[in-house]
C-alpha cells in the first residue's frame, strides 16, 4: 500500500495522542510504517469524529456543548480545521509565517461559535465554557481553533515540534529537552536504521 492510498485507522490508534487537542486533531493523519509506509487517516466518518470528540473530552468539554448530531458537515469542517493547523504548524515549526488562506480557516472557524468562560458554582472548579452557537459541530470546531490559538500565541508556542524521523508527519510538545521524537516508536526506528548502516558499513 503507497502514500497515495488512505487506510481507514482507529482513533484509538493514533500512535501519537494527548499531547494538546489542537496536535491531536493535526496527528489524527500519520503514516505507519515510516519511510515505506502508507497514509492513515482516523476521521473519515462522523462516527470516527464522535470518537474523537469523546477522547478529547478534557479539552473540549463535549457535554457542555449544544445537543445534536456531528454528521458528514461537521466531518467536513473538522478535516478542513485540520489540513489548515497542519499547514499552520508545518510553518510555525520551520520558523516562517503561515499562509494566510490557513490562518483564515482557523480565524473562520472561531468566528462561527462566539463563546466565553463562565465561573462555576461558587467558584470552585474549571471555568464553565458557554456559546451563543445552537450547533454542536461548530461549537467543538471552535474550542479546537481557540486551543490551537492558545498554543500559538502562548509561552508553549516554542515547544512545539515536528518528528524528525524520516517518513513522520506528526506533531509533538517538548515537554523536556531530552524529547527528540514523537514516540518512542519513532526513536526506536531511527535508531536501528543507524544501527544498521553503521554494520553495512563496517
Amino acid at each position: 500500500m503507497g502514500r497515495d492510498v488512505v487506510e481507514h485507522g482507529a482513533v484509538d490508534g493514533m500512535p501519537v495522542d494527548g499531547e494538546h487537542v489542537a496536535l491531536d486533531l493535526v496527528n489524527s493523519t500519520f503514516v505507519r510504517g515510516g519511510l515505506r509506509g502508507h497514509m492513515v487517516d482516523v476521521l473519515v466518518e462522523p462516527a470516527d469524529l464522535a470518537a474523537w470528540v469523546e477522547r478529547h473530552a478534557d479539552g473540549l468539554d463535549p457535554a457542555s456543548a449544544p445537543a445534536g448530531e456531528l454528521g458528514p458537515a461537521e466531518l467536513a469542517a473538522f478535516r478542513e480545521l485540520r489540513r489548515a493547523l497542519r499547514a499552520v504548524l508545518t510553518a510555525v515549526v520551520a520558523g516562517g509565517p503561515a499562509a494566510e488562506p490557513d490562518v483564515a480557516v482557523v480565524n473562520e472557524a472561531l468566528r462561527a461559535a462566539p463563546g466565553w468562560a463562565e465561573l462555576p458554582p461558587g467558584a470552585v472548579g474549571r471555568a464553565v465554557p458557554r456559546s451563543l452557537a445552537g450547533e454542536r459541530g461548530r461549537v467543538l470546531l471552535a474550542r479546537v481553533a481557540q486551543a490551537s490559538v492558545e498554543l500559538l500565541t502562548g509561552e508553549r508556542r516554542e515547544s512545539v515540534k515536528a518528528c524528525p524521523a524520516p517518513g513522520c508527519i506528526l506533531f509533538f510538545l517538548q515537554q523536556h529537552a531530552r524529547r527528540a521524537w514523537c514516540s518512542t516508536s519513532c526513536g526506536t526506528r531511527v535508531r536501528v536504521a543507524r544501527h544498521s548502516r553503521r554494520r553495512a558499513e563496517e
